[in-house]
């Protein structure tokens, strides 16, 4: 029986490490990109989801301050008409904003209550919050253009006022959060520096946040 040639065994190595090294090659799969959000699936989970309580921390900058406000306290929704902002630090404030009025109480002093017209903004904010929690696009888009962006990890959805008053005044308001949970409302004034207010998970970590610059990283949900 005549043997192999050398050559051939040589042959036979380099072929099976050229498979080897091919097999190598193989490009692993792509990874599958998050899928992009729109305003639906935005208002669907607030829907399901969203809280009728939840706890806010908002900063408030003047340049009558050496720094700014920080004001925290609860929002609360107790009916489809009713919306309560309750500051409980550094003072204590209630306003109540139902139908087309609102009204202010502290304590101590006699409790005012003004028609929504003088405030414009107050009424787009009561609105925009009940249209939200109700996941109402409709009702939403009578009031605001809306436009969203992110993957559901990390969304917004821009809300920019139609009503030429409030434009006057803000010139958008942009809802951030993360799956299921808003983090941060950030209004956006016609002049100076947006103004986040700090929800839920957001509200809760800013404890120790003493600065414009802080809140915006959480209301951004950037890592420090």
């Amino acid at each position: 029986m005549l043997a192999a040639p050398a050559w051939s065994a040589t042959q036979s190595a380099d072929g099976a490490q050229r498979a080897s090294q091919s097999r190598d090659r193989v490009p692993a799969p792509a990874a599958v990109a998050p899928r992009s959000v729109d305003a639906d699936w935005i208002l669907q989970r607030l829907t399901q989801h969203g809280a009728t309580a939840t706890p806010f921390v908002e900063l408030r900058v003047s340049s009558m301050l050496k720094r700014p406000l920080v004001l925290s306290g609860e929002y609360r929704r107790p009916d489809a008409g009713t919306l309560v902002r309750e500051v409980r630090a550094p003072y204590a404030e209630t306003t109540t904003i139902r139908g087309s009025e609102a009204t202010i109480a502290r304590a101590g002093r006699a409790a005012r209550t003004f028609s929504l017209a003088r405030v414009p903004e107050l009424a787009a904010l009561q609105g925009s919050f009940g249209a939200l929690l109700a996941g109402d696009r409709k009702a939403l888009e009578t009031v605001y253009a809306l436009e969203a962006d992110g993957v559901p990890a990390d969304w917004t959805l821009t809300l920019t006022p139609r009503d030429a008053r409030v434009a006057g005044r803000v010139t958008a308001i942009v809802l951030r959060g993360r799956d299921a949970e808003l983090r941060c409302i950030e209004t956006r004034p016609k002049q100076g520096d947006a103004q986040p207010t700090l929800l839920g998970s957001a509200a809760t970590a800013a404890a120790a946040v003493d600065s414009l610059e802080a809140a915006q990283r959480l209301c951004h949900d950037v890592p420090r």
